[in-house]
């Protein structure tokens, strides 16, 4: 459940920095966990089913506007879409996947996801993730497991650099994560009443 203790702080944090950064929760994102062969001919039933194609290159994401799909090993990916979605995009998979072998698995509740953007993200995220975050090297559509402040997570590099990114971490951390990404904007955030500069 979203804590709206939470989302005001990022808000604030938001407004402070004057446009240098964006903190924010999404919450309540319909998640699910995919299981499936490529190789399968059920796998061209499922991405016609999803309206995308699950990716298939290590470390990278698809993203529509509806939904977007990261992959997470040769034959896992997490979709992502609206909230209070994850039921009938669950039982489209497992219609088009007919008697294949398939695995869905909703795991909405497990995590939460937090958007981190404006043109200091990639400098304060860098502050806790030793990936590097340099354009060039995790380009838009990219995502990773990774650590944020010693804390699992999953990054997202949205399809244009200023949709910044997503962090998918699970719900239990975001309370912790949350403290953190406040810590690491102070240096952004303009005291009230201070000239912009």
């Amino acid at each position: 459940m979203a804590d709206p203790t939470r989302r005001r702080a990022l808000a604030a944090a938001t407004r402070a920095s004057r446009g240098a950064i964006r903190l924010a929760e999404l919450p309540y994102l319909a998640q699910l966990d995919i299981r499936l062969d490529p190789k399968d001919p059920a796998a061209d039933a499922v991405n016609r089913a999803l309206g995308l194609d699950l990716p298939l290159e290590p470390n990278s994401a698809v993203h529509t506007s509806r939904s977007s799909a990261l992959w997470l090993g040769p034959d896992e990916w997490l979709l992502l879409a609206r909230p209070g979605t994850q039921q009938e995009r669950e039982a489209r998979i497992r219609e088009a996947a007919g008697g294949s072998h398939v695995s869905v698995t909703d795991v909405s509740a497990q995590r939460t996801t937090f958007l981190v953007s404006g043109p200091r993200a990639r400098d304060l995220l860098a502050h806790g993730c030793s990936l590097d975050l340099h354009p060039r090297a995790f380009t838009p559509r990219r995502c990773a497991q990774t650590t944020l402040a010693r804390t699992g997570i999953t990054l997202i590099s949205r399809d244009h650099p200023s949709q910044g990114f997503w962090l998918l971490v699970r719900s239990s951390y975001a309370p912790y994560l949350t403290n953190w990404l406040l810590d690491a904007a102070t240096e952004y955030l303009v005291a009230p009443g201070a000239p912009s500069g």
